[in-house]
């Protein structure tokens, strides 16, 4: 008998059908036995009366994978609507351990609780609530390519094992590479203003490592990353097409997976037609001002004023999420252009969503001899060193006025479905203390 899906029972009420998964649930009452299983389309609500096929029940764990053939009734308290009754079972694979974690009843994620959560998190992904975040994140990666795609940027996919720590900075892995030492890609970064080149608009959806001895509800050492970069454009244009991403994805997230982010308790994105700037300074005059927090001239946002911004910009202006402009160029990475009108400033923005950055976008100095010197004085680089030459060969022979941005997959998850920690957003996290499972 041909398989039917759990989601499908209500269309076949009155007939014989056949479905098959996980054993979800068991309640055992004597005369009166409830089965739930599940599929990948949900679970589904089975009534056993036969004491025979109760009896292959016996001794049977959560997780056993069963066969499962009945007659579907209607019955608006079930699951979908309609239930198996009659129902006569096969066990295919048979669990006799009993699961280290509950797979039928909603997991605590309370902080205490995560580092269980994730040493068991082969058998708890099972559960339907952690089932219902990596759909969301499927369909948020989905809507990202589809937004790239209808913009007209082509998909690469950018080595991750390099020659060096070419960004700069301590925070990289490094390994054994037949004798020579090599790095884990901190990010695309150059590979995707290579592709400028090549493409002129480009994206890759890949992980990207970083040492980072933080352990906070933030980082983690190893995460998906949007990398994106896009030729002949403008600084405010580079940002129109960074919100519009934002607002597609959460637009199309909540229209695909509106049932699973409603189980999760998420809540609606606000966010206006065109999402608003505020510079750095502006936005430490309006939290010292509001809190009695001094941090005028600090050149960052504290997590506490990135939390606080997104709260007034809400109220304030409508949106949940602000562009933050007007970066000192003293902290700016070599590749990042200085503003022609106020050099003082770099050409950058970070995107704070819901309490968090969640993107830096930049304007790249795409000029060869400036690039060169900004390598050597701002990075202390040789653009000889096989970290760089490569690079800067691109500009060498021709890239255009250029800018891009990164931003964390799971970090977006978080945020839209709002989870307090990234790393629940990860399958397997990896941060200072776990490289398993």
């Amino acid at each position: 008998m041909t398989r039917v899906l759990t989601n499908q029972l209500a269309k076949h009420v009155g007939e014989t059908v056949t479905i098959q998964g996980w054993l979800h649930k068991k309640r055992l009452l004597g005369g009166l036995n409830f089965i739930t299983l599940r599929d990948r389309a949900g679970v589904a609500q089975t009534k056993i009366d036969n004491k025979d096929e109760v009896e292959k029940l016996r001794g049977m764990q959560i997780g056993t994978v069963l066969t499962m053939t009945g007659v579907v009734v209607a019955d608006e308290r079930a699951p979908g609507g309609a239930e198996l009754h009659d129902v006569t079972l096969e066990v295919v694979v048979p669990v006799l351990d009993e699961s280290p974690i509950e797979i039928d009843k909603k997991l605590d994620h309370k902080s205490e609780n995560l580092d269980t959560l994730f040493e068991h998190r082969v058998i708890g992904l099972r559960n339907l609530q952690e089932t219902a975040i990596f759909r969301v994140q499927a369909a948020v990666k989905e809507a990202v390519r589809q937004y790239f795609h209808a913009n007209d940027f082509t998909e690469f996919n950018s080595p991750k094992l390099l020659p060096a720590a070419t960004e700069g900075g301590a925070e990289v892995f490094t390994l054994d590479y037949f004798g020579k030492e090599a790095t884990l890609a901190q990010s695309g970064q150059f590979y995707k203003q290579m592709m400028v080149g090549v493409f002129e608009r480009a994206y890759e959806i890949n992980p990207t490592y970083r040492a980072e001895p933080s352990a906070t509800t933030r980082h983690m050492t190893e995460f998906l990353h949007i990398d994106a970069e896009m030729g002949f454009v403008d600084f405010q244009e580079l940002l129109s097409v960074v919100g519009g991403l934002l607002k597609s994805v959460a637009a199309s997230v909540w229209e695909q997976k509106a049932s699973e982010l409603e189980s999760l308790q998420a809540k609606p994105v606000t966010l206006p037609e065109s999402i608003p700037q505020l510079t750095l300074e502006k936005i430490h005059e309006l939290y010292s001002e509001a809190t009695g927090q001094d941090t005028r001239g600090e050149k960052d946002l504290r997590p506490d004023e990135e939390r606080w911004i997104t709260e007034y910009a809400k109220e304030n202006l409508g949106s949940e999420a602000v562009f933050v402009t007007e970066w000192p160029a003293s902290e700016m990475k070599f590749y990042h252009r200085k503003s022609a009108e106020n050099p003082e400033f770099a050409e950058r923005a970070d995107l704070i969503f819901r309490g968090v950055e969640i993107a830096t976008i930049s304007m790249r100095e795409h000029r060869y001899d400036v690039l060169v010197e900004q390598l050597r004085t701002i990075a202390g680089g040789d653009p000889e060193a096989d970290g760089f030459r490569y690079y800067l060969q691109a500009f060498r022979y021709g890239l255009p006025p250029h800018g891009g941005f990164g931003m964390g997959l799971e970090r977006l998850t978080q945020k839209i479905i709002g989870l307090a920690n990234v790393k629940e957003a990860a399958l397997f996290p990896r941060d200072i203390n776990r490289l398993t499972p």
